[in-house]
């Protein structure tokens, strides 16, 4: 019995649109040895991903693969995807070379390459796993906005908007900024839960954030009835928040670490 040695499957955090956000680590792998992977929506078609770097001056080398990841909530469609991109991976991994595959904004934060790189780990458990991480896209959208996403004692709540507008009613009781991924299909019902509760004008829009096509929108009431790009997020505040009492142990136990110490009675 052989061993058979896989190359490493690195995960290359690009940020979310500006090629400038690359980390140098993410630009060092690459320009290396490694194989380029890149996710697509359906076959031979563009991805946003692999246009970040090709913007920041790269080549595409001659090998690099797509991967398809289409945009569907059939269960048994993204199985099947799933399945064949993991399959490919490990195949070429199996080769020996490192396979880099690129990642728009974060890769531990809502990237395809988490579930890919744990199928990869399925199949064979042996395939070492480096992630590289990045600029996401709510942390790119602040900065250009001007935005501060927490101070101090502040909260801070990232979800994706599909979970409804009764969650996102409950959230903004309990955190101070509130990162809405994924606004599209609720814009209209997001807007109007923000006039509800007063907070249009301390909510800001951005949609591809850092691209060329970067659009920020302070007037959200403006976008109701319009659809929106799928890279699209948008940062809510709400500064009127009752927030309660915050334990301070640290604090507590310094104070009294200072207090004079009883001399005991005799």
């Amino acid at each position: 019995m052989t061993d058979k040695k896989y190359g490493r499957l690195i995960g290359a955090s690009l940020g979310p649109g500006d090629p400038e956000l690359i980390t140098r680590r993410a630009w060092t792998v690459l320009n290396g040895d490694a194989r380029w992977l890149y996710p697509v929506k359906k076959a031979e078609e563009s991805s946003y991903a692999l246009s970040i770097v090709t913007r920041g001056g790269l080549e595409v080398p001659a090998d690099a693969e797509e991967l398809v990841f289409p945009m569907t909530r059939d269960a048994e469609i993204l199985t099947k995807a799933w399945a064949r991109a993991a399959a490919r991976t490990v195949e070429l991994l199996a080769e020996g070379r490192d396979l880099v595959f690129l990642v728009e904004g974060d890769a531990s934060t809502f990237a395809t390459f988490g579930h890919l790189a744990r199928v990869v780990r399925e199949l064979v458990p042996e395939v070492e796993v480096e992630t590289i991480p990045g600029v996401s896209s709510f942390a790119a959208a602040a900065a250009t906005t001007g935005t501060t996403l927490a101070e101090e004692d502040e909260t801070l709540a990232v979800i994706p908007a599909a979970y409804g507008v009764e969650v996102i009613d409950h959230l903004l009781d309990e955190f101070d900024t509130l990162v809405l991924l994924k606004v599209k299909p609720l814009v209209d019902e997001v807007l109007e839960l923000l006039e509800r509760r007063e907070l249009l004008s301390t909510s800001c829009f951005i949609e591809k954030v850092g691209s060329p096509d970067e659009r920020i929108v302070r007037d959200v009431a403006s976008l109701k009835g319009e659809k929106v790009n799928y890279l699209s997020l948008m940062l809510v505040q709400n500064p009127k928040r009752q927030r309660g009492e915050l334990r301070r142990g640290c604090r507590k136990r310094k104070a009294e670490a200072e207090q004079p110490k009883e001399t005991a009675a005799a």
